[in-house]
């Protein structure tokens, strides 16, 4: 252990070091462990063939998310739920046998708690700062905005943490992302983490850990965090982290699996010591001006083909570099667009308001400030609203925003992944474009041939009531809710 200033990574990683080898490679004990249906049939079943039992069943929790269906569920005389997919039915009764069989404590697909795994994990008090957490998902990051060093690992990784709570890894550099000022009218966290990787690239963060500071990370809401830690993979960095305080200590209190009493009170004394200290330093760093971002879609295909509403699609030949321009070229083929084409021209059939990014229920009360007493457009498909747990259901609902969303023309779903990708039945047909709160707006990602602009819970709202990319500061006029 040295002495000199550390990083809030830096304090975490050193925490759960086991062992560490001379080539920099460290044994790293993991706090916790989040299973879901697709990354881990395989890994129990290397249990199984190697007849190991699964080390820590109390820090491990299974939630079935990807392959549900987002419409009415029902079980059939007691039994596996009724799914149509084959492959998607094989690998929620896979995991229904698995966590059966290793004693995982699991929240059934009909259960009033169920919803995506990144949602549920922060709502029920599994995620807790300080501490490591992995998933067989790459937006595992989104737990890092408790202050949770969060990763998502591969098939090999799910079952080496099942059979020995540990991972044998090297640890990151360290990037400091800085935002100080105010967002300005309905600028929300999804158009500045946005703006940030259109900034950075989507390889902008590889090989490091993101730590996001500044003014206007303390003044965000841990929801908004939620948002901006989920998509830090999208630029390349093993992980985002938020120091906690004490947003994030109100939010997590009386949450069922966080710690009570006595318990909690020495877990807060601990807590507030997880922040970088003064002096210590980043490999590198960035600096934003809060003001300078607007609310943003995306015009390509990987999230770092961003810009704010106001532009026009781009010019490949003007980007740097032959590979880039390439690739430019590629994504305005696939997406339908040309060069020149202002953004609020483009036209839009399908909504979909959901996914583990923008699916909380701020995200929703922001969706709905703008919905209300207005219609979804004729152009529009289908327009999904999709939260993202039971409970954040219920929450919606007791507020009123389900009839919000229907009476405009909205479907209201069951909680599930959904159309954020194409692992269930909400797909985007082939050619057809999706105002999407989701993470990815990679080829195919809601469906082959589908195209996909992401954007704010509030930017697909006004999307849905006009049949195109809006700029949403067009149709409120007050800052009202929109602030997830």
């Amino acid at each position: 252990m040295t002495d000199r200033p550390r990083t809030l990574y830096e304090k975490i990683w050193d925490a759960h070091v086991i062992e560490r080898r001379e080539d920099g490679t460290c044994l790293l004990y993991i706090d916790r462990h989040l299973v879901h249906e697709v990354t881990s049939p395989q890994a129990f079943e290397g249990l199984r063939l190697a007849d190991r039992k699964l080390r820590r069943p109390d820090l491990t929790l299974a939630v079935a998310d990807h392959n549900l269906p987002t419409t009415p569920r029902v079980k059939g005389n007691g039994g596996p739920l009724l799914i149509e997919d084959p492959a998607s039915a094989a690998q929620l009764a896979a995991l229904e046998e698995n966590v059966a069989e290793f004693d995982v404590p699991y929240i059934d697909a009909i259960a009033a708690e169920q919803g995506i795994v990144h949602v549920v994990g922060p709502e029920q008090g599994f995620t807790l700062p300080g501490t490591t957490i992995v998933c067989g998902d790459s937006h595992t990051a989104a737990h890092g905005a408790l202050g949770a060093l969060a990763f998502g690992i591969g098939t090999s990784e799910v079952e080496h943490v099942l059979a020995t709570q540990t991972l044998l890894m090297k640890p990151s550099k360290t990037l400091e992302v800085r935002v100080d000022g105010e967002l300005g009218f309905a600028v929300t966290p999804k158009d500045l983490i946005l703006a940030i990787i259109a900034r950075i690239g989507v390889a902008g963060g590889a090989g490091h850990v993101i730590e996001y500071r500044g003014s206007t990370f303390s003044a965000m809401s841990v929801e908004g965090r939620l948002t901006v830690a989920n998509m830090s993979i999208e630029a390349g960095a093993r992980s985002g982290l938020f120091a906690p305080d004490e947003k994030t200590f109100a939010y997590l209190k009386g949450r069922p699996m966080a710690p009570r009493g006595e318990a909690w009170d020495r877990a807060v004394a601990c807590w507030q010591e997880l922040k970088t200290d003064e002096g210590a330093s980043f490999d590198r760093s960035v600096q934003i001006d809060a003001s300078h971002v607007a609310p943003t879609v995306t015009w390509g295909t990987t999230p770092e083909d961003a810009l704010p509403i106001t532009a026009s699609v781009p010019f490949p030949d003007g980007f740097a570099g032959a590979q880039r321009r390439e690739a430019a070229r590629r994504a305005l083929d696939y997406m339908g667009l040309h060069p020149g084409q202002r953004l609020q021209d483009i036209s839009i059939e399908h909504i979909f308001i959901g996914s583990c990014t923008n699916s909380r229920i701020e995200d929703l009360r922001a969706a709905a400030a703008v919905i209300s007493g207005r219609k979804v457009h004729d152009r529009i498909k289908q327009a999904l609203i999709v939260p993202g747990s039971g409970l954040v259901k219920r929450q919606a609902e007791a507020e009123g925003l389900d009839q919000i969303f229907t009476t405009a023309g909205f479907e209201w779903r069951e909680p599930g992944c959904s159309m954020c990708l194409a692992m269930n039945p909400d797909k985007v047909p082939s050619g057809e474009r999706c105002a999407s709160t989701s993470n990815r707006n990679f080829v195919g990602r809601q469906g082959p041939g589908a195209r996909t602009h992401l954007m704010s819970p509030a930017m697909a709202a006004a999307a849905a009531v006009t049949g195109k990319l809006t700029d949403v500061r067009d149709l409120v006029g007050n800052v009202g809710e929109l602030a997830a």
